[in-house]
């Protein structure tokens, strides 16, 4: 795989090596428009990479260049999301212009530059995020529709398959144990959530996030056993933060 030059003057200089890799979908009523988009300075935004519907992979930032695609963003107590990763724009209108299926052969793309990504630097497993994960009260991207599940089978990315956890939903006003300790392992994960005992809008806001990207079946913001369990497999796989 040879990406194609695009490239963007929206980028600025790395602290440190990247660790981590967000994607998006463009969601835009093209890919052409995207490009545009990503390369105009007055924009202020980029990406590391833009792959195409079709399987073209677009390079726009040098990988060792800190490309502005994640915006406001934090995971596991990171707040500059640029500084650490690499970016990768997927080619999709999203949900404001069609959200539609992800075709195999940009699938295939993505997968193929990820591993060429990671023969490069040092990105774990659980480094592998979507716009959502790193900024779930702004973004939707790339959606419950992105075939995690696949990238995972090719090697890149967390994925688990428990049984459902037993117990009713936890919703919106529920409080105690529980809470505490679905809140505590959305934090363990990544999530930007204090730890606390009540579930509220923003519980719900991270809860929906974490559904868009590993309960893709719904995606409602309810924590029901499919959600818990998911979440408290996932989160005894990475370490605990400091």
């Amino acid at each position: 795989m040879t990406p194609i030059a695009a490239p963007s003057p929206n980028f600025d200089a790395r602290r440190a090596p990247p660790d981590m890799i967000v994607l998006h979908y463009t969601g835009m009523a093209s890919g052409e428009a995207a490009l545009e988009r990503l390369r105009d300075p007055a924009a202020k935004v980029s990406a590391h990479y833009v792959v195409e519907e079709d399987g073209r992979v677009f390079s726009l930032v040098p990988e060792a260049r800190r490309a502005w695609h994640a915006g406001v963003s934090s995971w596991r107590g990171q707040s500059d999301i640029n500084g650490v990763s690499i970016g990768i724009e997927i080619v999709n209108p999203g949900h404001e212009f069609g959200y539609r299926a992800f075709p195999q052969a940009q699938i295939a793309a993505v997968i193929d530059l990820i591993a060429d990504i990671r023969s490069r630097w040092t990105i774990e497993d659980a480094g592998i995020l979507g716009h959502s994960d790193v900024a779930p009260r702004r973004k939707q991207d790339p959606g419950e529709r992105f075939p995690w599940r696949e990238l995972a089978a090719a090697g890149h990315g967390l994925w688990v398959d428990p049984a459902p956890a037993p117990g009713p939903p936890l919703d919106l006003g529920d409080e105690g144990l529980g809470v505490a300790v679905l809140r505590g392992a959305l934090r363990r994960l990544g999530y930007d959530l204090p730890s606390a005992g009540r579930f509220d809008n923003e519980t719900a806001i991270v809860v929906r996030a974490f559904q868009r990207h590993w309960v893709q079946r719904r995606v409602d913001g309810v924590a029901d056993g499919d959600t818990r369990a998911r979440l408290m497999a996932l989160a005894r796989l990475v370490a605990p933060l400091a």
